[in-house]
């Protein structure tokens, strides 16, 4: 079990390495966004340094990573899918192919919590994925705070969790996934405190 364990998370860590931020700027731009911005290898710098399209671009791709890398493990092992989900976060944040500097794991836990909500009926996809996307979308659109958007998208969907789903193991996953989120925004959070944070548009 344990080299199960291991095997997935490592599956989910190579694929949530790949550094799509850094490979579509540099594809589509010749950029590095790296050297841009926040030097962040994600969806809100991509945004920032290079326009709102590539933000949708490396929202979805970024998305993707979670969302596929769970369906796939999923076939064989749902809970198994859990800890391939963690380690597409960590892949993320830590990249082997970027010099284990990556985002901040908001849109891989995103599709994640997608595939999450898809496991049973509308109603749980609404409550589980609507419902706290849409606490993001608000968030951002009245504060312009991507950062704060994020924390409070995730920590609703945590609530939302521990409310809806029989499965326990679920919900301790998408807890861990937004304390990791918040840790990760710790230098945002800071910010956001000193009203310095930079907003989004």
């Amino acid at each position: 079990m344990l080299v199960k364990l291991f095997l997935t998370l490592l599956f989910g860590y190579f694929i949530g390495s790949i550094p799509w931020a850094l490979i579509m700027g540099k594809l589509l731009y010749n950029t590095d966004i790296r050297k841009y911005g926040s030097g962040n290898l994600g969806a809100t710098n991509s945004g920032r340094v290079l326009g709102l399209h590539m933000f949708i671009i490396v929202t979805i791709l970024d998305g993707a990573k979670g969302f596929v890398v769970f369906q796939i493990v999923k076939q064989y092992d749902s809970n198994l899918a859990l800890f391939a989900a963690l380690g597409v976060f960590i892949g993320h944040c830590y990249p082997i192919f970027a010099d284990f500097k990556g985002g901040k794991g908001v849109a891989c836990s995103a599709g994640v919590l997608l595939a999450i909500s898809l496991t049973k009926d509308s109603s749980y996809f609404f409550w589980q994925f609507v419902i706290p996307a849409l606490a993001l979308v608000v968030v951002v659109l009245v504060t312009r705070y991507m950062s704060l958007g994020s924390i409070v998208g995730f920590s609703t969907a945590v609530v939302i969790s521990w409310l809806k789903n029989e499965n326990i193991y679920v919900c301790i996953c998408l807890t861990v996934l937004c304390l990791l989120v918040i840790l990760k925004h710790h230098e945002n959070i800071k910010r956001l405190i000193n009203h310095s944070e930079n907003r989004l548009f």
